[in-house]
């Protein structure tokens, strides 16, 4: 069946994730974080990930905001930056203002432009989203943003996918899904969605039971590859 619905990842896929700790270390006075900041993005984002499939796993469910705090402070104490109080508050600052990759806009106005249905299906909370989609100013080209908030459980729980149905009234194999995410992309396969992993770093795929259909290098092909 032709595509009708795509549906995006957010953090990672449409929005930089380590835009915040780079722009924080371009500040004037973080000399000191300058030298860490690549090293506490990556584990800021590797323990929010692993806070959420933990939580998923033993149904201890919390909103991705305290997720993101507790990875992010596990972040500062692992390069010994768990006493500068003032950068957390910066560093959860900025993640409310995530820039979105520099392809984003265009690749969304596109895909509305030929008429298919674009949403956000993400583990963020609502509050959040906001504030990346405002920031971004991709709000206009985007039909919904999906929060696994209204489903009190985290990617990659079936429940999270069925959402996107439930939403659009459109069937599994009318969707691309469209994740940073090897994991996600790959449990969205198996859900029955076409999928699209975005693999801007280059990693090995992910040993899983399925394997995303498509692996790109950017979102720039996005609109062709739904259409086609």
């Amino acid at each position: 069946m032709a595509i009708t619905t795509c549906i995006f990842d957010a953090y990672g896929t449409l929005f930089d994730v380590a835009a915040a700790a780079r722009e924080a270390a371009s500040e004037p006075g973080r000399e000191t974080f300058a030298a860490h900041w690549p090293q506490v993005a990556e584990h800021w984002r590797l323990k929010q990930l692993q806070y959420s499939w933990l939580r998923a796993v033993t149904g201890a469910h919390t909103d991705f905001w305290e997720v993101t705090q507790n990875g992010l402070d596990w972040a500062l104490e692992a390069s010994g930056l768990s006493g500068d109080a003032a950068l957390r508050e910066r560093l959860l600052q900025l993640y409310w203002e995530l820039s979105a990759y520099p392809e984003v806009p265009a690749m969304l106005a596109a895909l509305k432009s030929k008429d298919f249905n674009t949403a956000i299906l993400s583990n963020g909370s609502p509050a959040m989203l906001d504030g990346a989609v405002q920031s971004a100013g991709v709000g206009d080209v985007l039909d919904d943003v999906l929060s696994v908030e209204s489903v009190g459980i985290f990617k990659p729980a079936r429940a999270v996918y069925d959402l996107v149905g439930d939403r659009f009234g459109c069937a599994a194999d009318e969707v691309l899904f469209v994740s940073s995410n090897g994991w996600d992309a790959a449990a969205a396969s198996g859900y029955g969605f076409t999928t699209a992993w975005v693999n801007r770093a280059g990693d090995p795929v992910d040993r899983l039971p399925w394997t995303p259909q498509h692996i790109l290098s950017d979102l720039t092909t996005i609109p062709n590859l739904a259409g086609a």
